[in-house]
């Protein structure tokens, strides 16, 4: 197992385990014995997924599971809404119990629950993953090869190159072409510079384009360890044992690209915006002043080419992304969450996010989990904002209706945000932790809200014209 690998393996907690929790809603509703058929023509044709983990003390490994049984990992469940309570919320309900219930460390590390009928005619699949396995754009890649008419790639190329290459590819050989796309995907600006570096018309001008990449490397590095602790909240504290998730209706897409295009922003900078925005109500709500405060997400960065999504493992970073949570105004909200993705451009921490979770992989667990905890003093939330499948995806012969998916949190951070886009629709969901906030569809409800006034404002705009 890879040290990046390993490193999430370890970082199971009492309070957050590792694990990658998704839910589709699947109509007309499925039998188990069809989702089976399929888990074993396509899932199982990667070797991971029959794969269990062996550790010792000079790390992990994965070994074939001789005792592999279908029927321990795919399973059917039936729900039983309690008196007054509808088969969304008992949904609910269950995810966040499955969010906190450790996977079978004497077997692969997944498991699939299937609600046969959730009382509407459609079904409802719980699929729980542990992060060791693959990070989320390796598993929407994975998700994909099963659904109907999807492919798995092969089998030679479905397991990744240990992290200790990839690390000595990108950060010891800066001027590799994989290093070219993993810092492309951080930053464009940082790419063009490389790329400048690469073909620099004279020598001396390739030596002070080293210098100015070392220096931002480093400043990167000074800048990150220095960091504030993040803005204390309600939020924030010593978790508990147990989960809540939610999720809302989505949001056209349409209407958001819309807002974007009106406002002169990203997709990502409107969304981020409503999360921010969300927050903030949230917690005046609950009488707390939210004035100026601001509140850091880790937001997960790819670091692999996207056409080798398919590959097993965690080839990612983290950066740390400022949620304006005290500026009421949504247009000045909007602008700062913009000028924060700005002031991320070109920087390295996503790759030395991944070096320092590669390096962790290789030391004893209380010495990780001390330099794991770095990310939980800086940060509030764990944040993904993943696009997803333009057109809704077939499974079995029925339409997946929705998707969702839950990231989770390390150390003591406490809240979960994932924004996926599917079919034309954007889906927020949140997990959070019961003892920091015990009603996260708090925060969901004021999503929608959020966003509604930004549409409000960017139709009062004369068309054809953009804020100032």
């Amino acid at each position: 197992m890879s040290k990046v690998d390993t490193a999430w393996l370890r970082m199971d907690t009492e309070s957050n385990l590792m694990m990658i929790v998704g839910v589709w809603r699947i109509r007309p509703g499925i039998q188990l014995a069809a989702l089976r058929e399929r888990i074993e023509a396509r899932l199982l044709q990667y070797p991971r997924f029959q794969q269990k983990v062996l550790e010792d003390s000079l790390g992990a490994q994965w070994v074939e599971d001789e005792d592999f049984d279908i029927a321990r990992h795919v399973q059917a469940e039936i729900l039983l809404p309690l008196r007054g309570q509808t088969a969304e919320e008992a949904l609910k309900e269950r995810v966040g119990e499955l969010a906190m219930q450790a996977l079978d460390p004497a077997h692969p590390l997944w498991q699939f629950q299937l609600v046969e009928e959730m009382g509407d005619g459609s079904s409802a699949l719980i699929a729980r993953i542990h992060h060791c396995i693959g990070d989320g754009i390796a598993l929407i890649a994975v998700m994909l090869s099963i659904t109907d008419g999807g492919r798995a790639p092969p089998k030679r190329q479905q397991q990744a190159r240990d992290d200790q290459d990839w690390l000595t590819d990108s950060l010891l050989r800066p001027i590799s072409a994989m290093t070219i796309k993993a810092i492309g995907l951080a930053g464009k600006s940082m790419s063009k510079s490389v790329d400048q570096m690469m073909h620099a018309p004279h020598p001396i001008d390739n030596s002070l384009e080293m210098a100015r990449l070392g220096y931002q490397a480093v400043s990167d590095v000074a800048a990150f360890a220095l960091m504030a602790d993040d803005s204390p909240t309600r939020l924030k504290g010593k978790p508990g044992r147990a989960k809540r998730v939610a999720w809302g209706e989505p949001l056209p897409l349409d209407a958001v690209k819309a807002v974007g295009k009106a406002m002169n922003a990203s997709i990502n900078d409107v969304l981020l915006s409503c999360v921010a925005g969300a927050i903030g109500r949230y917690l005046q709500e609950k009488g707390d002043d939210v004035g100026g405060q601001e509140i850091r997400a880790m937001v997960p960065v790819n670091l692999r080419p996207l056409e080798k999504a398919y590959q097993l493992g965690n080839r990612f970073g983290l950066v740390p992304l400022v949620l304006p949570i005290g500026i009421e105004n949504p247009v000045e909200r909007l602008y700062a969450v913009k000028a924060r993705m700005q002031e991320l451009k070109g920087s390295f921490q996503p790759v030395l996010a991944f070096g320092l979770l590669s390096v962790a992989g290789l030391l004893i667990k209380p010495v990780q989990q001390a330099m794991l905890n770095l990310f939980a003093k800086k940060a509030t939330a764990v944040m993904t904002n993943v696009p997803g499948p333009a057109e809704a995806l077939k499974f079995c012969g029925a339409t997946v209706e929705r998707v969702m998916f839950w990231v989770p949190q390390s150390g003591d951070i406490g809240v979960g945000v994932s924004i996926l886009t599917y079919a034309g629709h954007v889906q927020f969901g949140l997990i959070t932790d019961s003892t920091l906030c015990p009603d996260p569809e708090g925060v969901i409800a004021q999503f929608t809200p959020e966003f509604n006034k930004l549409l409000v404002l960017a139709l009062m705009l004369p068309w054809g014209s953009e804020p100032d």
